[in-house]
């Protein structure tokens, strides 16, 4: 469950989909529309109400969101917290989102339980508010209240949103106010409050529902009939009309951010709706400016001024407004006036050189590619289908929409740019780290940022009477779960392998549903080939390489990337260096001539490694703001210890990043590049005989030599239990970690314990999480998971709770973990088997899924049928089995329990809490001393 303040749904575009769907209304006014694809034998169910953020009211925000949650809990037919747990059951998955125009709520599921999917969501729909308690009500104002501290509270730049739409809307705008509400109406929101929302817009003739995937039409009419046409109409909900803000003045705020180490200056435009000639054009605005070397913002903040290594710009045009923004992060200690006299100078640039015809065809060739990615699921197709329903009045739209994008031209583009950036006022926010003021640009006011004061956690009690629900009538008995019908047969995709002359493997599954390819060329090594005192060549490697070729400047090779609408990027992981792509299928050849120029013909730009190299220390001391990111930084430091370098940054740390020179990358290169310890993997609408044409210039290009591999002996010799705190002072939530080196993937028991571990944490119906989020109300979300490679990964069991609840949270966990080796019931057990074997039906649709087992395959030498043996050791697992996995791997007095959050409210407690040591570490895990911190 989530909120968005952007689209929840992307305008992804297609002249298919015009012809391929049935539109029909129910005499509730619930419109239907049925997508069939055989592809798979798969369905999924979205249901989109006509209500976001946009109708609440002041002194009433949040309402949308919180009630998106409220509609898990459960319904008169539906107990509580089996939404996901029934769903899951049936191999399926769910969620919904909620963005300032609208709410979804979907399931995708093995086509034999479309029927349980309808019952759940009409159930939800129409006998939904007599089961609305105040105890239910109040954990998931709790929920909530976590989701936004961890979303916004405890981020850098994470009030900017807030900031922006106070200034640019005006008060009672249906955008003046977040997504996630205000913190004060969240806590005062009322049960009657809640059963209002629902009865004004949650009625069926506010809502589309979107059926897609494997089915029957005949079957699928008669069920959403006896499921859903039984639901009375609610009030009339009339649609909203724009409302288009504009500016007097300019308005120029600064803020203090207690998480930014850098800082970030926005300037924001009021432009207009969505699906209006302008907003096209401004989409392509938002590329031209800011997107690629070609960018005048690159080109004077970036490779001019050395301002800052990134900008960015966006569009964004929703159903009552819009607003074009540009936010840049300046590199650390950059005054902002010097930010805002860049973007300026941008400006005078883009005006001077103008918009070129390749300009407009290269934002463009990436929409064909992009549509197609976007409608190669089941559930991309329900969202675009009920989006263009609800906000165009017509899934058919579709078509329409592509064309309108097609046709703006480069006079289109200068248009909008006169008409509402050039010259025009805006609203400009600086955030600067504590303590910085000076960096704040000239003439900025002080916003009225709220925040948070967390006290003392005190157990909110709330006291119901016991009584039956009061049963909504219907025309039958709604308590009877419906049978799935038998699972589909596990299919596993026919692949094809082939190994080229110079050694390197190659993989493929033919899918021709999309006329697209998708692809990864891996090298092993990766991190593991780094050294230990110039960490950080690797990552350097997947950057510099993308920077131009021989024969290429940076600028020319992203130009001809970018016509082809493709897409190339590389990066770095602990173990490889990825290259992955995505083509259109008729572009292949010429996407994989240019994979070849940039793997074989290494441009070795000192002026890009320069800027890369800013670039990459920039992130890294951003990292530094992250709680998330520092506790992931200090685990690894603890578990794997100095002499491993699982134990350093893959990005490196300022220090090595800094004293990495060009030859150090070009040995690297010579060393550790090798099609002998490669593998190339694609999916798409192509067969072998294509691709492997398609591959000869790298295999005649690129001999095999010998590279060695760097082995990392790592093991468990952890005897005690011991908690590791680092200080964020005033943190709304302290990150948690916990956990000990386990075994690698390669173990013969690595993925029995995925099954075993399945209900502890493995899922939203894992213990853990039902009892720290549905029970308690403490988090978002908590989650236990074994890692491994070929090197042993970790058992680790993570949540970010709110700061007051620390302590508790922590001996929760404790306990959870030893409760859990007494071992589970049958039911659990049978829920895990379910939820783990019948969720294969999905597995396979997917370009990108598809890939990533191909991968699996190559990397540890799998099986092409090892999901068969999977479902094998699922199946045949007894609790007996289980309970000795339990007790093998789980012992809570032997882990290492890492804390990140305020130190002077939360650390003393846990030298009373039985642990072995507690030490009090900085952001590189090096104990500190007491009297250094404020306590």
């Amino acid at each position: 469950m989530s909120c968005n303040d952007n689209k929840a749904i992307t305008q992804d575009e297609s002249a298919k989909l015009s012809v391929d769907f049935e539109k029909y209304q129910l005499e509730n006014g619930l419109e239907v529309i049925l997508h069939q694809d055989k592809s798979d034998p798969i369905v999924s169910l979205a249901i989109q109400y006509g209500v976001g953020s946009n109708r609440e009211v002041t002194g009433r925000t949040g309402f949308a969101h919180l009630f998106e949650h409220m509609l898990f809990q459960e319904s008169e037919n539906v107990p509580q917290d089996q939404f996901f747990k029934t769903i899951q059951d049936v191999g399926g998955t769910l969620n919904g989102g909620t963005w300032k125009d609208g709410t979804v709520y979907y399931e995708v599921v093995p086509k034999n339980a479309m029927e349980t999917v309808m019952w759940l969501e009409s159930d939800r729909m129409g006998f939904l508010i007599n089961t609305v308690t105040q105890a239910a009500f109040t954990n998931q104002q709790e929920v909530v209240q976590n989701e936004k501290r961890q979303r916004v509270d405890n981020n850098p730049y994470g009030h900017t949103r807030y900031v922006i739409d106070k200034s640019l809307y005006p008060e009672g705008h249906p955008y003046n106010w977040q997504v996630i509400g205000e913190l004060e109406d969240l806590q005062n929101a009322t049960v009657e409050d809640v059963k209002e929302f629902y009865d004004k817009f949650y009625g069926p003739n506010n809502a589309t529902l979107v059926l897609a995937g494997d089915f029957d039409t005949a079957e699928a009419k008669k069920l959403i009939e006896k499921y859903f046409g039984e639901i009375k109409r609610r009030q009339e909900v009339e649609p909203l009309k724009p409302q288009r803000v504009t500016l007097a003045e300019t308005k120029r705020l600064y803020h203090e951010d207690n998480f930014a180490t850098a800082p970030q200056l926005t300037m924001v435009w009021p432009t207009l709706e969505q699906y209006t000639d302008d907003a096209y054009a401004l989409d392509v605005l938002e590329e031209i400016l800011s997107e690629g070397k070609k960018a005048p913002l690159y080109k004077v903040l970036v490779k001019g001024k050395d301002l800052t290594s990134r900008t960015t710009a966006y569009n964004s045009s929703n159903e009552l407004a819009g607003d074009f923004r540009i936010s840049i992060t300046a590199n650390n200690g950059v005054d902002l006036d010097a930010i805002e006299a860049g973007i300026n100078e941008s400006f005078a640039l883009f005006e001077k050189e103008g918009i070129t015809d390749s300009d407009i065809e290269r934002v463009k060739a990436g929409l064909e590619t992009q549509f197609y990615n976007g409608i190669s699921s089941v559930l991309g197709k329900s969202f675009q289908l009920a989006n263009y329903n609800v906000f165009a009045g017509d899934p058919g739209f579709i078509t329409q929409d592509i064309e309108n994008i097609k046709k703006v031209s480069k006079e289109d583009v200068q248009r909008v740019y006169d008409t509402y950036i050039k010259g025009k006022p805006y609203v400009m926010t600086s955030f600067v780290p504590k303590g910085q003021l000076e960096l704040i640009a000239e003439n900025s006011e002080k916003a009225n940022v709220v925040e948070e004061e967390i006290k003392e956690n005190v157990a909110v009690e709330v006291e119901e009477a016991v009584t039956e629900i009061v049963k909504t009538p219907s025309k039958f008995d709604r308590s009877l779960q419906p049978a799935p019908g038998e699972s589909p047969a596990l299919n596993i995709p026919e692949m094809w392998t082939q190994t080229l002359s110079n050694g390197m493997k190659v993989s493929g599954i033919q899918q021709d549903e999309i006329p697209v390819a998708t692809f990864s060329l891996v090298i092993e090594g990766g991190h593991l080939m780094d050294n230990m005192e110039k960490n950080g060549v690797a990552n350097l490697m997947t950057d510099i390489l993308m920077e131009g070729t021989a024969n290429k400047t940076p600028e020319q090779l992203e130009e001809e990337i970018a016509l082809l609408g493709a897409s190339i990027n590389m990066y770095t992981t602990r173990e490889s260096i990825v290259i992955r792509g995505n083509t259109l299928t008729r572009n292949l050849k010429k996407t994989m001539d240019l994979v070849a120029e940039i793997l074989l013909e290494p441009r070795w730009d000192e002026a890009e490694l320069a800027r890369v190299k800013t670039k990459t220390i920039n992130n890294i001391e951003r990292s530094d703001a992250n709680p998330n990111a520092v506790a992931s930084r200090v685990y690894d430091k603890i578990l794997y210890g100095e002499d491993h370098i699982f134990s350093y940054p893959t990005s490196g740390t300022v220090e090595s990043v800094k004293a990495i020179a060009m030859e150090d990358l070009k040995e690297f290169y010579n060393n550790n590049f090798s099609p002998s310890i490669s593998t190339f993997q694609i999916v798409g609408k192509v067969d072998k005989n294509a691709v492997l044409t398609n591959l000869k210039s790298l295999e005649e290009r690129w001999p095999a030599k010998e590279v060695s591999i760097p082995e990392y002996p790592v093991a468990n010799t952890r005897d005690k239990a011991s908690l590791y705190f680092v200080d964020i002072p005033n943190s709304k939530q302290s990150v948690i970690n916990i956990g000990y080196v386990a075994i690698p993937r390669t173990d013969a028991d690595f993925y029995p314990l995925k099954v075993m571990n399945y209900k502890l944490g493995g899922s939203f119906s894992g213990n853990l999480n039902l009892i720290l989020r549905e029970e308690k109300g403490y988090t978002y979300g908590a989650r236990t998971n074994f890692s491994g490679s070929k090197i042993p990964g970790t058992f680790t069991a993570s949540s970010s709770v709110r700061t007051n609840t620390t302590g508790e949270s922590v001996e929760i966990f404790r306990d959870q973990i030893n409760k859990y080796k007494e071992g589970i019931s049958k039911e659990d057990l049978d829920f895990t088997k379910n939820a783990l074997i019948k969720s294969n039906a999905r597995r396979f649709e997917t370009q990108s899924s598809l890939l990533g087992m191909l991968q699996e395959i190559n990397q540890y030498n799998l099986a092409d049928n090892y999901i068969e043996d999977e479902e094998t050791i699922v199946r045949n697992m007894t609790l007996e089995e289980h309970k000795a996995l339990a007790n093998k791997y789980l012992d809570a007095s032997k882990m290492a329990y890492v804390v990140v959050g305020d130190a002077e409210t939360q650390f003393a407690q846990f030298k009373n809490m039985g642990f072995d040591e507690v030490k009090l570490v900085d952001k590189n895990a090096e104990e500190v001393k007491l009297e250094n911190v404020k306590m």
